[in-house]
């Protein structure tokens, strides 16, 4: 007999799993996605924008042009950005080269200001028809000898093989430096979205050691940011970053160190450990000089802790790229960590992983793309308790409300009560610690109209527009 589907009863079976029960690095099965409206985190034309006055051109269908054109609108660059629409009759009449090479060809013709750089999206049907890209960018590259053309990819079928197009896209964004004369007082940090805080240990760092610094976020030209070629010393520390550090000093000739994310004291001070020694070629400082950071890290917890009590926590991946690294931490220092909301562990999570499972067993995971997470949002106050409250409703009971680390937390959970940052907020070391907890503290007393700002892409992306 045949049923409606609605009068099926909706479950969080499959989508909601005790740490205990977790496998790693896969706690969920895959299948039928779902994406929430929480939107901070950055995307293809973002990342790409962020290389001054380079012009973007997507070669796709119409259908997935849809949401990238609406990217370049939201930041005001459309003057940046132009589009060639891949039709059905391309793939059945097997022109797919000459349609990138004239239709790219076109459009660079007609730009009032001609671009130094221009990168080319190609899609997932370039792919699946096997394109030849020899062909197609070494026309374009002998029609425009001036501009610096470089091959980028919109393919979410890549998504779980290989490179993902995240981490393509942090490399390519690279290729189009070329080399130069090293010098060995320059340093880049590669791969980030968001500035690195000048407060973080890193950014200290390398200022203490006198050393000249390279960011792309940075950078106001395109000349300005050819000279990040000159350095002899790439930093990364956002995960998906470390194969395009690699390929940059393979190609230009420096040295790539990649320097984890983490909110455990003994990996921050090796991290730092390593970057002092690769600044100085020597350690004159080690971890006993890291005793005040520690310090400074206690002390910030006790009073946050004072401050929010057993309030339910929880933390998503969007803002951090270790999420399980803070939750540990919270958890250790007292913090009621309630729920991690994630789809899979990184491989730097291992420890982090076995240390929860063990412990924290009762901790929930909740996945943010299983399609049964679309109804988790909508019932959670019904079923979690989890309510929005105005600042003078803060005196109910902990219980009353939650606490979200990251946009996608907040969203599921319904609370106005969340620290609002994507991709690690540009925060690094001891100070990554001391700032979360300042802004927990924040978030618990002031809350934010978490529906609106959610919803804006690429938190932080309107200053990349500078060209």
């Amino acid at each position: 007999m045949l049923k409606k589907l609605g009068e099926h009863e909706i479950t969080e079976k499959g989508a909601v799993i005790r740490m205990g029960d977790a496998k790693f690095p896969a706690p969920f099965t895959g299948g039928l996605e779902y994406a929430s409206p929480a939107r901070g985190t950055w995307n293809i034309v973002h990342t790409g924008m962020l290389i001054p006055e380079a012009h973007e051109i997507f070669v796709c269908a119409a259908s997935c042009l849809r949401g990238v054109v609406l990217t370049a609108a939201e930041m005001n660059a459309l003057d940046r950005f132009s589009t060639v629409e891949v039709k059905e009759n391309n793939l059945l009449d097997g022109n797919l080269e000459e349609l990138l090479i004239d239709g790219v060809s076109d459009i660079i013709n007609k730009l009032e200001k001609r671009p130094p750089a221009v990168l080319v999206y190609t899609s997932c049907v370039h792919h699946f028809t096997g394109c030849d890209w020899g062909v197609m960018f070494g026309a374009l590259k002998e029609r425009f000898p001036d501009i610096d053309i470089i091959d980028c990819y919109m393919n979410p079928t890549l998504r779980k093989s290989g490179l993902t197009p995240d981490q393509t896209m942090r490399r390519q964004m690279y290729a189009l430096l070329k080399p130069r004369t090293i010098n060995k007082n320059a340093v880049a940090i590669i791969g980030n979205d968001l500035p690195t805080r000048e407060n973080s240990d890193l950014y200290i760092t390398l200022k203490n050691y006198g050393l000249k610094i390279h960011e792309i976020t940075s950078c106001r030209t395109y000349a300005g940011y050819q000279e990040m070629a000159e350095s002899s010393l790439y930093i990364t520390y956002y995960p998906a970053a470390k194969a395009g550090g690699d390929a940059l000093a393979k190609r230009l000739g420096g040295k790539h160190i990649y320097l984890p994310y983490s909110w455990d004291y003994d990996e921050i001070t090796e991290a730092l450990n390593i970057l002092k020694y690769e600044c100085a070629k020597t350690l004159d400082e080690g971890i006993e000089k890291n005793i005040d950071k520690i310090e400074e890290c206690e002390k910030s917890f006790e009073k946050t802790l004072a401050l929010i009590g057993e309030t339910p926590i929880a933390i998503d991946y969007t803002f951090c790229p270790r999420p399980t690294s803070v939750a540990k931490q919270l958890l250790m220092h007292g913090f009621n960590v309630k729920r991690i909301y994630l789809d899979s562990f990184t491989g730097e999570e291992k420890k982090d992983y076995e240390y929860l499972k063990e412990n924290y067993p009762d901790l929930e995971l909740y996945a943010t793309v299983d399609v049964k997470s679309r109804f988790m949002a909508s019932s959670s106050r019904e079923k979690l308790g989890a309510t929005n409250i105005s600042n003078s409703d803060n005196e109910k009971s902990a219980s009353d409300k939650w606490l979200a680390i990251g946009q996608k937390a907040a969203y599921f959970l319904d609370t106005d009560y969340f620290v609002n940052i994507v991709e690690g907020g540009g925060m690094f070391g001891f100070e990554a610690i001391t700032d979360t907890l300042e802004l927990m503290r924040d978030a618990y007393e002031n809350p934010k109209e978490m529906r609106k700002l959610v919803q804006i892409k690429g938190m932080g992306c309107g200053s990349c527009c500078i060209g």
